[in-house]
């Protein structure tokens, strides 16, 4: 199952200057694979509670560079669908991942995917839900639990703000300053919120985990990349002046919101009596 050797102008947005790209693809140009809020650790978290078998199907919103997918591969699911935006993003994805008859990347959004009624037990989204606006949030999860099956279960792992009694102000001050950094429009919830965006679809939450937002810090770089990969990207950041401008406004603001920013997942469940 190992990844396909690529070039960081195949990536999706590559063809953007870097001083406009979306921070998580210049971080994937310059070679970082784990881009979610909670690192490797909180995906295995995810994934571990997710209770994924040989017997499920799953259907993965945004595979994007394939970390988590080749995860779910390894667990050998019944079915695996990735979910892409457009047909580069859906053929660079499917590239990552091992030939097979039961494995395959299709082309749709989150929200309206393409795929039948009832085709999922297991549906898994990383790091797509806080870059979007509430209606298109609700509109993501309601075709998550399109997708799944009675009793299927639905898996989250966002950014999240913290703590739960957070002046507005402060938190909308939060959002001007990712969105500014990343260059995606950026809305994270607190952790009741997020559980209140599941259950107001219908989704009864089973689990929720927390851990430091902590995406570049050196030690997470190491624990996430490993440490030819953590010293690979440091070494792409010193040669570019321009992505070095990037990584480091996008450090400071996490650094400056350090008390304020978390990361959670969200496991919950289709109710059996669902039609």
């Amino acid at each position: 199952m190992s990844m396909q050797s690529m070039s960081p102008l195949d990536l999706p947005g590559s063809d953007l200057d870097i001083a406009k790209m979306p921070g998580h693809w210049l971080l994937a140009r310059l070679g970082k694979r784990v881009l979610r809020p909670g690192g490797l650790g909180m995906t295995r978290a995810l994934l571990d509670d997710l209770l994924i078998t040989s017997d499920d199907d799953v259907v993965e919103l945004a595979p994007g560079l394939g970390t988590t997918a080749r995860r779910i591969l390894e667990i050998n699911p019944s079915r695996y669908v990735g979910v892409e935006r457009d047909t580069k993003a859906a053929a660079w994805s499917e590239r990552q991942l091992p030939r097979a008859r039961n494995i395959s990347v299709v082309t749709g959004t989150a929200d309206d995917t393409g795929l039948p009624d009832a085709c999922a037990s297991v549906v898994i989204g990383e790091a797509m839900l806080t870059m979007n606006m509430a209606e298109y949030k609700q509109r993501i999860v309601r075709e998550a639990y399109r997708l799944l099956r009675p009793g299927g279960r639905y898996g989250i792992h966002e950014l999240c703000i913290i703590p739960e009694a957070i002046d507005p102000a402060e938190h909308q001050r939060i959002d001007r300053d990712l969105s500014s950094a990343i260059h995606v429009g950026a809305r994270p919830l607190r952790a009741p919120e997020w559980k209140s965006l599941l259950e107001q679809s219908g989704f009864q939450v089973t689990k929720v985990g927390h851990a430091p937002m902590h995406l570049l810090r050196p030690k997470r770089l190491i624990e996430d990349e490993g440490l030819i990969g953590a010293l690979r990207i440091a070494k792409n950041i010193l040669v570019s002046p321009k992505a070095r401008r990037r990584v480091l406004a996008m450090r400071a603001v996490f650094e400056r919101y350090q008390q304020n920013l978390n990361a959670i997942y969200v496991v919950a469940e289709k109710r059996q009596e669902a039609g």
